[in-house]
């Protein structure tokens, strides 16, 4: 059996959807833009909006990037 085609079943949009909205209503209740935040994540814009818009399935390392620079806590990133 091939290895990706687990990781490939494993896949689940809908969650990753979900977390992408939720990053965002997150984002916009500290008041900050896509762009502020990528800025201060280290991270390129285009990397958030496809986070937010559920187009990626993201790492562990960008969530802990992610809940530093909004200032808080990695599960609170999916708190959904």
């Amino acid at each position: 059996m091939n290895q990706l085609a687990g990781v490939n079943n494993i896949r689940n949009n809908d969650y990753i959807s979900a977390f992408g909205k939720h990053l965002r209503s997150i984002r916009n209740a500290k008041g900050l833009t896509m762009e502020k935040l990528a800025q201060t994540a280290g991270m390129e814009y285009s990397q958030i909006s496809d986070i937010e818009l559920g187009k990626i399935n993201t790492t562990i390392s960008t969530i802990h990037a992610l809940a530093k620079a909004l200032e808080v806590k990695p599960k609170d990133l999916f708190d959904f």
